[in-house]
């Protein structure tokens, strides 16, 4: 079993400082850092720090790649990108004591064709039993059933996919015949999704099991300081840790989905699957970059990782007695 992570549309991420943001005025920066990023390879960062063999493809330009080849020679994380001519583009995080301020660019325009050269790299690579993780926006040009299409193409050979977008490529992906095994939609992503509001645990949970009605394995609903919700045919349950000192909330998502994905490769139960991918999550947030501490930080988080059933949960929500 191997672990392959797809990022058509990775990024430069330029986290700049600044005492307070204030709109309109001018700011003097008190620390600048850029990190090779973008979804699917925060994703291939974290699991390298965990220890697993990890191979990432998807599209880089060619102008501004060091960063990337730095990053993948650093960690022994598999270069499969093809380089294409432009330049990778830069999100800015603008990070104040009030959050983080996100300040996403499209990406290089791409072609049908480009997109179908990562897909047949990775089908061509793929083998029974893989994981792989498909994860981020597509970039323009890119066909917005892309990772629909790529997901069948690599359950038809036998690999369980955990894909993590929002918008189009998600519905599309979701509405197929053959979707994801793992979605980790975010609370405000599975809202856009289904087109309701989704105010409380209870309507949480039957959004989840919806997607879960339509085919998907495991249903992941990141809600930030509350936590996060896990359904799958085990059950559901929610899970939560205290947030220490944070250094940047730059790819704690992604994070998340190679928490789970770590879990996925151990043939984890549910709840072991809550416990690993909650502190990859909050390890992360200790660390600059898509970076993971010491594995025994990791393992001693998830350890305090508080797991309770949504029985519970629901109830205590709606006030009522299911």
């Amino acid at each position: 079993m191997r672990i392959l992570t797809v990022a058509f549309n990775p990024a430069i991420d330029q986290t700049v400082t600044l005492d307070r943001l204030v709109p309109g005025e001018v700011h003097r920066a008190r620390s600048v850092r850029q990190n090779a990023g973008g979804k699917g390879v925060n994703v291939a960062s974290c699991l390298a720090d965990w220890g697993e063999d990890v191979s990432a493809y998807g599209l880089l330009g060619s102008d501004n790649a060091a960063s990337f080849d730095a990053l993948f020679a650093v960690k022994g994380i598999e270069d499969r990108f093809i380089r294409i001519a432009g330049t990778t583009r830069v999100n800015l995080k603008l990070v104040d004591p009030a959050g983080t301020t996100d300040i996403n660019l499209d990406g290089i325009a791409v072609d049908p064709g480009r997109a179908e050269m990562v897909a047949a790299t990775i089908c061509d690579a793929a083998r029974e039993g893989d994981l792989v993780v498909l994860a981020g926006s597509l970039p323009p040009g890119c066909p917005p059933d892309t990772y629909a299409a790529l997901t069948a193409r690599l359950r038809a050979i036998g690999c369980r996919v955990v894909l993590d977008t929002s918008g189009l490529p998600m519905k599309c992906a979701l509405e197929s015949a053959q979707p994801p095994h793992v979605v980790k939609p975010n609370r405000d992503e599975l809202s856009q999704l289904l087109a309701r509001p989704l105010p409380d645990m209870v309507a949480l949970l039957e959004a989840a099991r919806t997607l879960r009605d339509g085919g998907v394995a495991l249903v992941v609903v990141s809600m930030g300081a509350d936590g996060a919700l896990f359904v799958s045919d085990e059950g559901a349950l929610t899970a939560r840790l205290a947030i220490g000192e944070v250094a940047s909330t730059v790819g704690a998502g992604d994070a998340m989905v190679a928490g789970i994905t770590a879990a996925l490769a151990e043939e984890a139960s549910l709840e072991r699957t809550a416990r690993l991918a909650t502190a990859f999550a909050v390890a992360k947030l200790g660390m600059a970059g898509p970076n993971l501490p010491a594995l025994a930080s990791v393992h001693a988080l998830a350890e305090e990782v508080i797991v309770t059933p949504i029985e519970t949960a629901a109830t205590t929500a709606a006030g009522e007695t299911r």
